[in-house]
């Protein structure tokens, strides 16, 4: 038998999947086809295709493939903070080490090893980075409620997670670095900086700029694309209303509680303190806890019933689409207006969209826009579109091409980008002068301040200097004063940087001090250094090794071309 926290785990984790897949929103099927840029073939009758065990042709072995790994980067991170792509490929390596620990004949993870591992995820860590019973009773119950996972199920992920961290650690060896290697790190990241900075405000320079007509032309010309207008769908739509359907919907306590308790802090209580201390409406709420049911009954039955309401119109949406269907009407709005009389709905006008920003009329939503531009003459209707009111049926009217105005059309906007263009380049060269400046008045025994106030004054604009306290690349700047620090890799004491243009000022960097630390292996720090980039070097050592082994198994298995 387990522990009792395995026991607890087991029993209360098992809708974490469903919330990650959820959050995810990952088609798993779109994943391994060539169109989403996947690994594996698309098509009707896909051919079988075993990858370390899972066959890629099969939905239900892409989604264990997908759900394990995301299982498994939960656990481990507290959230899947990865994309669609990186996703895909921890699934694979993930899936390549338990291949290899079946051909070594590792032996199954212990019940000990499991509740070790448990004890040591960073999601259940508190502040001192010990296990926290507390942390873990408060996740376990805001997961409380129903599972699309067995008990076995969430044990075989934590146990396959053990067995593939010991063949990462096979795989890692010894992670040799050579010294070299470490005096250069030591040095990047325990080198200590006091830094002297002096901004120039962009928005406040104002060159005098005055475009002539040719000049106009001229960029007009060469930056034609910048004002083209991309293809536009020029569509119609019928509207089903959630609001039509309310009176149709009914809910219970019990389905009130389920959706509650699945996850209790997507709903908003109000603050205890909220009525006097001065808070906004927003910041006098706070996420609900697993005992606010009551105070957030409300927000739960309105949600309830409005999503319900939602499904019926989507349901009448999907009626007139088979009722347009079985008539096999032309695409001519006279021609459907009796049908869409009998559903009860009005064809309504949208303008112009394209695929980047779709119809204002419906939210700009992406799956309203994705559906319009797959329609056309022939296939002149969507299928019915779940919108936030409701759902939505779109008729296609035409497609408007790429359209390029003339300079006539756009000449305001083309004068705009003119003069901005320029500035730009004209506040570079201020950039330029002013750092020469700055440099002459510190080689004439000016500090940093003064140098600066001085260039600036000769240049004609205004600057304001600061100072950063000294600092490493290893513990950089609490207050996040100073962020470019790929600066530093060339910067020398006593060196201005050129000027950099970010969050609307040119910032020049100024090294008032440089010490570079101790660099032999006297340094405490060496071995520690040695230790890291040794932990690194044998990490990226394992990565390659698997992606080598994922890739392999893919070529081996590609279906072969007809």
């Amino acid at each position: 038998m387990f522990t009792w926290i395995q026991r607890y785990f087991q029993k209360h984790f098992g809708i974490i999947i469903v919330v990650i897949l959820a959050a995810m929103a990952v088609p798993l099927i779109v994943v391994f086809t060539p169109s989403a840029g996947g690994i594996g073939r698309g098509g009707r009758f896909a051919q079988k295709r075993v990858v370390f065990g899972y066959n890629l042709a099969s939905a239900e072995d892409q989604s264990r493939l997908i759900g394990d790994a995301s299982l498994s980067i939960m656990l481990q991170m507290g959230y899947v903070g990865v994309n669609d792509e990186q996703l895909q490929q921890y699934a694979l390596q993930r899936a390549a080490a338990l291949h290899l620990a079946e051909q070594l004949n590792l032996p199954a993870s212990t019940e000990t090893e499991i509740a070790d591992h448990i004890k040591a995820l960073p999601i259940f860590r508190a502040e001192d980075g010990r296990f926290s019973a507390k942390h873990y009773a408060e996740f376990r119950q805001s997961l409380q409620g129903g599972s699309r996972l067995s008990e076995a199920e969430v044990s075989r992920v934590i146990a396959d997670d053990i067995r593939a961290d010991k063949v990462r650690n096979l795989l890692a060896g010894p992670g040799y670095v050579l010294d070299s290697d470490i005096v250069d790190q030591l040095q990047r990241v325990d080198t200590t900086w006091t830094l002297q900075l002096a901004h120039i405000d962009y928005a406040s320079y104002a060159p005098q700029i005055e475009p002539t007509n040719d000049e106009l032309t001229r960029f007009f010309a060469d930056n034609t694309f910048r004002y083209q207008t991309p293809p536009r769908v020029v569509a119609s739509y019928a509207h089903f209303p959630a609001s039509r359907y309310q009176s149709q919907v009914s809910t219970s306590e019990d389905e009130l509680r389920a959706v509650f308790d699945s996850m209790p802090s997507r709903f908003a209580k109000p603050k205890p303190a909220a009525a006097n201390d001065g808070d906004t409406q927003a910041a006098a709420l706070e996420p609900a806890g697993p005992g606010d049911f009551a105070l957030v009954r409300s927000q739960i039955e309105a949600l309830v019933l409005s999503e319900k309401a939602r499904q019926l119109a989507t349901r009448a949406a999907s009626d007139l689409t088979l009722a347009l269907y079985d008539a096999a009407l032309s695409n001519d709005p006279s021609a459907r207006q009796s049908l869409l009389a009998t559903h009860q709905v009005e064809e309504k006008t949208l303008a112009p969209f394209t695929e980047n920003r779709g119809p204002a009329e419906l939210g700009n939503l992406g799956n309203v826009t994705a559906e319009a531009f797959r329609l056309n003459a022939e296939h002149f209707y969507s299928d019915a579109i779940p919108v936030q009111d409701g759902a939505v049926v779109l008729f296609w009217k035409e497609l408007l091409p790429t359209y390029t105005p003339l300079l006539s059309e756009v000449l305001p906007q083309v004068r705009a980008d003119y003069i901005e263009e320029q500035k730009r380049e004209k506040f570079v060269a201020l950039g330029r002068h002013v750092k020469a400046q700055i440099e002459a008045r510190l080689k004439a025994g000016d500090d940093f301040a003064a140098a600066s106030a001085r260039a600036a004054s000769s240049a004609g604009v205004a600057i304001e200097t600061s100072t950063v306290p000294t600092f490493s690349l290893g513990k950089p700047p609490q207050e996040g004063s100073f962020t470019a620090f790929n600066l530093l890799e060339n910067l020398e004491q006593g060196q201005v940087s050129d000027m950099t243009l970010s969050n609307a000022r040119g910032t020049f960097v100024y090294a008032a001090k440089r010490e570079v630390p101790d660099l032999s292996a006297a340094n405490p720090r060496f071995d520690e250094i040695r230790q890291q980039l040794s932990t690194l070097t044998s990490g990226v050592g394992v990565v390659r090794t698997l992606t080598d082994l994922v890739e392999q198994e893919l070529r081996r298995t590609e279906p072969a071309a007809n």
